[in-house]
């Protein structure tokens, strides 16, 4: 196995990439859907937007205990039962009739079960297979989700004006149903299993022991441990920042603000869609850039632009594939998720390789905290102010906060030492 050209790392990778891209269609429909649930049973924007909000939130909360769980019991187990979850909550849609229904389904049961994969499904796949070459393989799956995500949302917008706003429901519960066999079958769960060391492991690689902690142990007491740390609190708060100003703000509210404005919803879903297909290239980038620059740097350049093109995003947005609507589209597109695979390293700096993806798990709940905020607080906005305008603003000047904050993670620590 050893001599072969293709390591299964890579074989694993590529299951996991598609599996994500698959399912992703359950983070595409709320978006889709504000808009139709309110013209159906005359709920309110923000009724809507809360169950966006719970949905988000609970996507965080729930990630570092399945990463532990991951790490107890098998990935395979976690995703397929997390996959199913997702299809009976999606389904049961349809019977909706008030408001706290669709808190309940959209925003309890989906968000407990996309939290149980997404991301810190990539990231225990990218921990497990690769010692080299861990950001391009981190940078590929982030972008597999986040693409993914927006991909789909041309095809459920349209689903939603021609068929109904149930017939997304049916659709995402369908599509989360047709992956578990996928996992099942192709999913491998660790190198060591199939007698092999990690892609780029050295010679004298030995595989961890298992840790005998349970998994609501570990994913505890690996909090408790981070918070002692004042690097976990900056990358806490700047990925509360960047899931505020992505999946939160223009994830949520992009279709319903464009709708606004008099853009087709069509039209508002193809362009978040665009996001999503230069999403995959920046994040992979991202990948590579990660494994040779200082991903402190990388963070600052990231999150600075994002913060001057959300200042602009107002004033250009909203005029139908003007050609600076389409530069706005593109670079945000790049920007989207590359954050991730440096966040994902430097989460090493904190309790080292071993808990990294348990730390990360926390971190992404800083990301899910933001992207609810922004969920319901943007609505709210909209609905008191009569636009998004002030929603952009604020993300704006957040995002200069944080590229200012990243420069303080590590401090004193060369890009090697946070390697490990």
């Amino acid at each position: 196995m050893a001599k072969q050209k293709i390591h299964p790392g890579w074989i694993a990778v590529t299951v996991t990439f598609f599996t994500l891209m698959a399912s992703a269609g359950y983070r595409s429909a709320p978006s889709v859907l504000i808009v139709p649930l309110e013209d159906a049973f005359g709920w309110s924007r923000s009724q809507i937007s809360l169950a966006v909000s719970i949905n988000v939130l609970l996507f965080g909360l729930v990630a570092p205990f399945a990463a532990a769980l991951m790490e107890r019991f098998t990935v395979r187990k976690v995703v397929m039962s997390a996959l199913t979850l997702v299809a009976i909550s999606s389904t049961s849609t349809i019977f909706i009739t008030k408001p706290w229904h669709l808190w309940l389904l959209w925003g309890v049961g989906v968000g407990v079960g996309t939290g149980s994969m997404a991301l810190v499904f990539a990231a225990t796949v990218a921990n497990r297979w690769f010692i080299a070459r861990k950001g391009i393989v981190v940078g590929a799956l982030t972008a597999a989700t986040a693409s993914g995500q927006l991909i789909f949302l041309p095809l459920l917008s349209h689903f939603a004006l021609t068929y109904g706003w149930k017939s997304v429901s049916l659709t995402v519960g369908g599509a989360a149903v047709i992956v578990v066999p996928f996992i099942f079958f192709f999913l491998k769960e660790k190198p060591e299993l199939l007698g092999i060391a990690p892609y780029g492991a050295p010679a004298d690689w030995q595989a961890p022991a298992p840790n005998e902690m349970s998994a609501g142990k570990i994913a505890i007491d690996t909090f408790a441990r981070s918070s002692k740390s004042k690097d976990f609190w900056i990358l806490f708060g700047t990925f509360f920042v960047c899931g505020l100003s992505t999946n939160g703000l223009i994830g949520t509210h992009f279709i319903p603000a464009a709708h606004d404005h008099g853009m087709v919803e069509t039209v508002a879903a193809s362009l978040l869609a665009l996001v999503g297909v230069f999403d995959v290239i920046g994040t992979i980038f991202s990948g590579w850039l990660t494994d040779r620059i200082d991903p402190r740097r990388l963070l600052f350049f990231y999150y600075g632009l994002r913060g001057l093109s959300l200042f602009l995003l107002p004033s250009i947005l909203f005029s139908t594939m003007h050609p600076s609507t389409l530069v706005f589209i593109i670079f945000y597109g790049l920007d989207w998720v590359a954050t991730v695979p440096p966040t994902i390293m430097l989460c090493r700096s904190v309790l080292g390789t071993q808990r990294a993806t348990v730390v990360y798990g926390w971190v992404f709940v800083g990301h899910q905290i933001g992207a609810s905020v922004a969920a319901i607080g943007a609505a709210v906005l909209r609905v008191k102010l009569g636009d998004y305008a002030i929603a952009f603003y604020i993300s704006a000047a957040m995002c200069l906060v944080a590229a200012l904050a990243v420069l303080h993670i590590a401090k004193g620590k060369t890009t090697a030492e946070i390697r490990g």
